[in-house]
C-alpha cells in the first residue's frame, strides 16, 4: 500500500466523519494522519508497519494504524465501507460547495432527498430549496453563485499545496533508475496562485516513451495516457500529473517549453526564427539545420539576445520586450526587514504579541508591527478603546527589553460601509500605522464599493489598503471594485496596498501589482499571520510579489522601522506619505507595457 492511497482513504474517512458531525478532534486526528502519511512518501508502507517505524510517525495513532494494517492486509478499509453505506458520494461533493456546511448539507439531503450537486441546483432554481428553514431567497441566490463557482473552479488546488505534492512527485520521479535529472516546471514554477496539474520534466538515459509507460504502472496512479515520451497521470486522490521525460540533451529547452505558458512560448518561438533559429520539438537547430547544443534556459534566451528571464515572468506579459533592456531585479526573501499584518490573542490571533515578535526575530527581521482587528470586527474580538490601551501598554514594557528589535502599534481597521475606518480620529491617531480593511457588505454594486474604498483612501490617518478585493481562493470572488481607480487614488494620496500573503487571498493579485509598481504605490507584503507559523507564509507572499515585477524598491516592509514610522507620520501629517525612492514606470516610460 502505498502512502499517497493510504493518505486518500484516511482525508475520505476526515469528510465522511465530518458530514456524520463527529467530534471534531477525531476528524481533525485523521486529516493530520492523511497529511503525515502523504509526507512519507513511498510506494510501500508495509515495512514501516511491520517494523512499528509507521506507529512513531508524529501524527499517526492507533485508529489510523487500524486502517493502514486493513489497506495492508486486504487492500481495502472496513472502516471506510461501513461509513460509505448510508452516505451518497454526492454529498461529500457538495461539502466543497463554498458556503455548505457538512450540517447544511445533511439538512439539504434530509429534507429534499437531494444527493449531488446538479440535484442542488435543481432544487435552487425550482423554490424547494428556499422552503428549508434556514434559507431564503438571497441564500440560494448566493448558493447557485457558488455552486457556478465550484464548477470553475474545482479542480484546482491553492499554489502550497501544489508545491508540496510537486515536490513528493518530483523525489518519486527522481527515483527512476533511467532519469538523470528532473524538475518541476510549469504553473508551479510560474508560482501561479492556483494549479490545475503539476508539471515535471525529466532527462532520461533510456527510451523515454519507455520511462514514462513505466510511471503509469506506479502504486496511486488511477488513470493515465501515454504517448511520445509524456504521460498524463491522474493519482487516486485527484492529483494530475504531467510528466515530460526527454533526452538529456534536449533537457534544458524541454524544461523552458514546459514552464512558460502558451503566449511566452510562441513569442520566443517567433523570436528565434527571426534570428534563424527553429524549434523542433524540443531541440533548436540553426538555418543550416544543424542541432545547436544548449545546456541550459540562459543559453536558449542568448540566442535570442535576451536576458534570462525569471520562471515567474514568463506569462506572456510583456517579459521578452523587458529582456531586450533592463528587467526588474525581482525582490526576494532576503530583502523583507519586518512584518506589519500581524494578530495577537487581543484579538483572534493564537500567539501572544511577545511569541509573535520572538517568531518574527527568529526570521532575521527587525521589527513586527501588531494590527489587531477593531472594534466592529467583534466576531473577531475586536479591540476596544481600552483594549487599545493595554495592548499599548505591554507593547511598550515589551520594546524596553528588546535590543535591535521594534514591535510597532498597528491596528486593521475595518473600513466601514461608509468608508469611515472603525474608532474615531483621537484612537487612530494612537497607531503607529493603520491597515484599513473591507469586512462586510461584499455584496456593494461595484460604484457603491469603489466609492466606499475612496472614502477611506482620503483619511490621512490609514497607511495601507489591506487585501485590496477581498478575494478569497477558491471559496469566494473579488468584491466588485475599479481596481484601476482605486490604484490610481493610492497614487494620489500616497497610500501603500497590500498584498496579503495568506495563499487564500493573494491579494493585491500579481497584475494589479504590477499596475501599482507603475504609478509608485509601495505595496505591503503581510503575512495575516493569527499565529507564529502563519508568518510563514510571507515567502508565498515574496513569490507573488516577484511575479507581479515587484523590486525591494517597490517593497514597504523591505525598509526598516523608522522607515515606516516617517511613511505613516508624513501621510498623516501632510495628507501624503513621504516618497520611498518608489520609480514611477509610467513616467520614465509612457509606452510600458502597464496591466489594463
Amino acid at each position: 500500500m502505498d502512502s499517497r492511497s493510504a493518505a486518500h482513504v484516511l482525508s475520505e474517512i476526515a469528510d465522511l466523519l465530518e458530514l456524520r458531525a463527529e467530534n471534531r478532534f477525531k476528524t481533525r486526528a485523521y486529516r493530520g494522519a492523511a497529511k503525515a502519511v502523504l509526507g512519507l512518501d513511498t510506494d510501500d508502507l508495509t515495512p514501516m508497519l511491520r517494523s512499528g517505524q509507521l506507529a512513531k510517525v508524529k501524527g499517526v495513532g492507533s485508529a489510523t494504524i487500524a486502517v493502514i494494517t486493513d489497506l495492508v492486509e486486504n487492500g481495502e478499509s472496513r472502516y471506510l465501507e461501513q461509513l460509505r453505506m448510508n452516505v451518497p458520494d454526492g454529498l461529500l461533493e457538495m461539502m466543497r460547495v463554498p458556503g455548505l456546511s457538512p450540517e447544511k448539507v445533511q439538512q439539504i439531503h434530509d429534507t429534499l432527498g437531494v444527493a449531488s450537486i446538479d440535484d442542488l441546483e435543481v432544487a435552487a432554481r425550482d423554490g424547494r430549496l428556499a422552503k428549508v428553514k434556514g434559507f431564503g431567497e438571497r441564500t440560494v441566490e448566493r448558493l447557485v453563485d457558488a455552486i457556478a463557482f465550484k464548477r470553475r473552479t474545482h479542480a484546482l488546488v491553492l499554489f502550497p499545496r501544489a508545491h508540496a505534492d510537486a515536490a513528493l512527485l518530483l523525489s518519486s520521479v527522481r527515483r527512476h533508475p533511467d532519469v538523470t535529472s528532473a524538475e518541476v516546471a510549469g504553473t508551479v514554477r510560474r508560482r501561479c496562485e492556483a494549479v490545475r496539474d503539476i508539471d515535471i520534466v525529466a532527462a532520461v538515459r533510456a527510451d523515454p516513451n519507455s520511462v514514462a509507460a513505466s510511471f503509469a504502472r506506479v502504486p496511486g496512479v488511477g488513470d493515465a495516457s501515454v504517448a511520445g515520451g509524456s504521460a498524463s497521470l491522474r493519482y487516486v486522490d485527484g492529483t494530475m500529473l504531467d510528466l515530460y521525460c526527454v533526452p538529456e540533451d534536449d533537457f534544458a529547452v524541454a524544461f523552458w517549453r514546459a514552464t512558460g505558458n502558451t503566449t511566452h512560448v510562441t513569442q520566443m518561438t517567433s523570436l528565434l526564427a527571426a534570428v534563424g533559429f527553429t524549434l523542433d520539438g524540443d531541440t533548436v537547430r540553426d538555418a543550416r539545420g544543424e542541432r545547436v547544443p544548449l545546456p541550459t534556459e540562459a543559453a536558449l534566451y542568448a540566442l535570442a539576445d535576451l536576458a534570462y528571464i525569471p520562471p515567474e515572468l514568463r506569462e506572456g506579459e510583456g517579459e521578452l520586450t523587458a529582456a531586450t533592456g533592463t528587467l526588474p531585479r525581482l525582490v526576494t526573501a532576503g530583502d523583507i526587514r519586518g512584518v506589519l499584518h500581524c494578530h495577537s490573542t487581543y484579538s483572534d490571533g493564537h500567539a501572544t504579541i511577545a511569541d509573535m515578535a520572538e517568531a518574527a526575530r527568529a526570521r532575521g527581521w527587525t521589527y513586527l508591527g501588531i494590527s489587531d482587528h477593531s472594534q466592529s470586527a467583534f466576531y473577531a474580538g475586536g479591540l476596544r478603546p481600552d483594549d487599545v490601551a493595554r495592548q499599548h501598554d505591554e507593547i511598550d514594557a515589551l520594546n524596553a527589553t528588546l535590543t535591535d528589535f521594534t514591535v510597532l502599534k498597528g491596528i486593521e481597521a475595518d473600513i466601514l460601509g461608509s468608508g469611515q475606518l472603525d474608532y474615531d480620529d483621537a484612537t487612530l491617531d494612537r497607531f503607529d500605522f493603520v491597515i484599513g480593511s473591507v469586512h462586510s457588505r461584499f455584496r456593494m454594486t461595484e460604484s457603491e464599493m469603489t466609492t466606499r474604498i475612496l472614502t477611506a483612501l482620503d483619511d490621512p490617518r490609514l497607511t495601507i489598503l489591506g487585501h485590496p478585493t477581498g478575494r478569497l481562493l477558491l471559496v469566494r470572488e473579488p468584491y466588485p471594485v475599479d481596481m484601476v481607480a482605486v490604484i490610481e487614488k493610492a497614487a494620489d494620496v500616497g497610500i501603500a496596498m497590500e498584498l496579503n500573503a495568506d495563499p487564500h487571498r493573494l491579494d493585491l493579485e500579481w497584475r494589479h501589482c504590477r499596475r501599482a509598481k507603475a504609478l509608485g504605490v509601495p505595496i505591503e507584503i503581510g503575512p495575516d499571520a493569527h499565529s507564529t507559523i502563519g508568518l510563514d507564509v510571507v515567502s508565498i507572499g515574496v513569490d507573488m510579489a516577484r511575479k507581479g515585477w515587484l523590486e525591494a524598491d517597490d517593497i514597504l516592509n523591505a525598509r526598516s522601522a523608522a522607515d515606516i514610522l516617517a511613511f505613516a507620520k508624513a501621510r498623516r501629517t501632510n495628507g501624503r506619505a513621504a516618497p520611498m525612492n518608489i520609480r514611477r514606470a509610467a513616467e520614465t516610460d509612457p509606452d510600458a507595457d502597464i496591466p489594463f
